[in-house]
């Protein structure tokens, strides 16, 4: 599956093993709750787990208590952090249904089909190797849904259950053969079901397709679908037609679903109509390869369905494996490196400096310095630390450095707001802000020394940027409520001089919805909405509709950031105290980034009164240049003046034609 639902609980130093299993137990067994049968449940633990045997002992026959090592039954993140021994608990779908070889306990079969893990995270890892007791153990446990409900429901497989079948019968439909689990293309029929979900998720959650990072990540499964949709004959868009089956089948539990529904449709077929623009013609070119092909596929010819014909790489290899061939896998690499350092070599690059250098050891000797500005743009701090240009610790900077203040006025650039500037007075101008490993340093010009007592001031202009980042969470409201709930933030900028929105959306905005949200936030601007400001936890906050952003990760405590019922966010960044404080706010322009993501620029506060004013000026220029105060009539006298021009100048030209051509004729 490239989606399942998980199922878990979760205990931070709260109970431990004990509980744990005997919670788990109860739950598989229970009649109050999934009531499996006793006689068809195993369990494995750690080779080095005695505890564990001795408390499953005390619930199943020892001699349904198997112990493997590592491999199998030791859990962990990495090389280093958090691990510990687990337990999994399996299901025996029956010898009647599976009796191979492999059929057996730690076998590669499916007649044990493990259903739960429960992972005692006990020790932590050191770089050396060495495991170190937890001072306050954890559990941590997943089962998959999927597999539950195929077990409670009879069935040997998940595609066979009541969470498949429906998307199984709805693409027998398209195709015009019921799906039927022995026949040869069965397989397509069931990525199908499979990536439809995933797709579907992740466009809900904000995802687009792209061409790099989680976009593509959608693309690959999206076009993985499309290609065994081919396989089945089907010609055209066909994904989107699914999702009402989705909605239907999942939207009860995911409300977000059927609010985004419309959207979701949109964006498969829009993708769908790119790939099936060229999948023809790039099975084409792989089929006329693979006549030539004994045992290894032409890496280039592989790159050339990837740059030419939207083939992402593993759907090559998919369809190879297909066929027992391999892929010249180094070719395609040396093709993809040439292409990146084209494009490297293209690039400008933006400026930003390197982040290597020796942050870590100001973090273990100084920690997070705290930040101040929400309730202060001037303070007394004390210079903990120095680095230079290149970011390397320093004990006085003569020019232009790092400072790392005790505690700090200035914010760093994050969440789409730009860096605080200002002064450290009588010292240093303060040129930009930005966090490093948590830890608040701004970029200063002057002269500074460690221990230093200096006055932080943050510049005037956080007053213009406060206005643009409150504007954008006004901005994000009326997209939403003017284009629908499916709106979900993609990226943003707040400076000082305008606000830049990029969204989830499938289509261009209309003139009449541009002008529509913009009316939408100066009406949430003239009711003078005061902004509030609570810390919360994570899941208080969701719970209170407060918007997050997909991928983001946050921490157990969030800030959010209301204007009344009308906007509730997610935030660390500084805003306005009221709505009223945004002054005029206008939309400068709507244009793609990608595909299915949309972008609105816009100003507010002194910027639109300055645009405003420019823009009165013009006028009035125009005006005194059409000697008319009606700019519109005078325009139009122009073009009427114009026009008649024309035909003259052409009349006079075909007279002169004439005159010549008879001049010509009588010599």
């Amino acid at each position: 599956h490239t989606l399942f639902e998980m199922l878990g609980n979760f205990s931070f130093a709260d109970y431990f093993k004990e509980d744990a299993i005997a919670y788990a137990w109860e739950f598989i067994t229970s009649s109050k709750y999934l009531a499996l049968p006793i006689e068809k449940l195993w369990v494995t633990v750690h080779d080095s787990d005695d505890e564990a045997e001795e408390i499953w002992s005390r619930h199943i026959s020892p001699d349904r208590i198997i112990r493997f090592g590592d491999a199998d039954n030791f859990w962990q993140m990495g090389d280093t952090g958090p691990c510990g021994p687990c337990s999994e608990i399996f299901y025996d779908q029956g010898e009647e249904n599976f009796n191979s070889p492999e059929d057996k306990m730690g076998g590669e079969g499916d007649r044990f089909l493990e259903i739960w893990n429960l992972v005692f995270m006990q020790y932590e890892r050191d770089e050396s190797g060495t495991l170190n007791p937890l001072p306050k153990p954890s559990i941590d446990t997943g089962m998959g849904l999927e597999r539950v409900v195929a077990i409670k429901e009879g069935v040997l497989n998940n595609y066979h259950s009541s969470l498949f079948i429906p998307f199984l019968n709805k693409i027998g439909e398209m195709v015009g053969t019921p799906y039927n689990y022995e026949a040869s293309n069965s397989a397509s029929y069931r990525v199908i079901a499979d990536h439809l979900r995933s797709c579907s998720f992740l466009l809900a959650q904000g995802v687009n397709f792209d061409k790099e990072g989680r976009g593509y990540v959608l693309r690959r499964i999206m076009r993985r679908a499309i290609r065994h949709g081919y396989l089945l004959g089907l010609r055209e868009p066909f994904m989107y037609k699914l999702v009402d089956t989705l909605v239907d089948v999942m939207g009860e539990q995911y409300d977000y679903l059927l609010k985004r529904a419309e959207a979701i449709k949109t964006s498969m077929k829009t993708e769908e109509e790119r790939f099936f623009d060229t999948i023809e013609a790039g099975i084409k070119l792989f089929n006329e390869e693979l006549e030539k092909t004994d045992n290894i596929f032409d890496g280039e010819v592989a790159f050339k369905l990837y740059d030419t014909f939207g083939f992402p790489l593993d759907l090559t290899q998919d369809m190879l494996r297909e066929k027992n061939i391999a892929l010249d896998i180094e070719a395609f690499d040396k093709k993809m490196e040439a292409q990146k350092a084209q494009s490297k070599a293209n690039w400008k690059g933006t400026g930003d400096a390197s982040t290597t250098g020796d942050f870590k050891a100001l973090k273990e000797k100084f920690g997070e310095n705290e930040f101040v500005g929400y309730e202060t743009k001037q303070i007394t701090a004390t210079v903990l630390a120095l680095l230079d240009s290149e970011f390397k610790e320093v004990d006085t900077v003569n020019g232009s450095g790092w400072v790392l203040l005790d505690k700090t006025p200035f914010y760093a650039e994050s969440g789409g707001q730009i860096g605080d500037r200002g002064e450290l007075l009588g010292r240093c101008k303060v040129v930009d802000t930005k966090k490093f490993l948590d830890m608040n340093m701004s970029q200063v010009e002057g002269d500074l020394s460690i221990g230093d007592r200096v006055e932080a001031l943050v510049d005037s202009s956080r007053a213009e940027i406060e206005k643009h980042h409150s504007a954008t969470h006004l901005l994000h409201a009326g997209l939403r409520a003017i284009l629908g709930e499916h709106i979900a933030q993609a990226g943003s900028l707040n400076d000082d001089k305008r606000l830049r929105f990029d969204f989830s959306h499938p289509k261009a905005m209309t003139k009449e919805e541009i002008k529509a949200v913009e009316a939408w936030v100066n009406d949430k601007v003239s009711r003078a909405i005061p902004r509030e400001t609570k810390i919360m936890s994570i899941d208080e906050a969701k719970n209170s509709g407060a918007m997050a952003l997909f991928g983001e990760k946050y921490g157990d405590e969030v800030r959010v950031v209301s204007m009344g019922d009308v906007s509730v966010e997610l935030c660390g960044g500084t805003h306005i105290d009221n709505t009223s404080e945004i002054g005029l706010f206008m939309i400068t322009k709507e244009s793609g980034v990608s595909a299915g993501v949309r972008r609105i620029e816009a100003i507010c506060g002194n910027s639109a009164i300055k645009v405003v004013d420019n823009l009165r000026d013009e006028l009035d220029e125009i005006k005194t240049e059409l000697k008319n105060q009606n700019s519109i009539a005078g325009i139009n006298r122009l073009k009427d003046e114009i026009k008649t021009l024309k035909t003259e100048l052409k009349t006079a030209l075909n007279s002169t034609k004439k005159e010549l051509s008879t001049i010509e004729i009588n010599g």
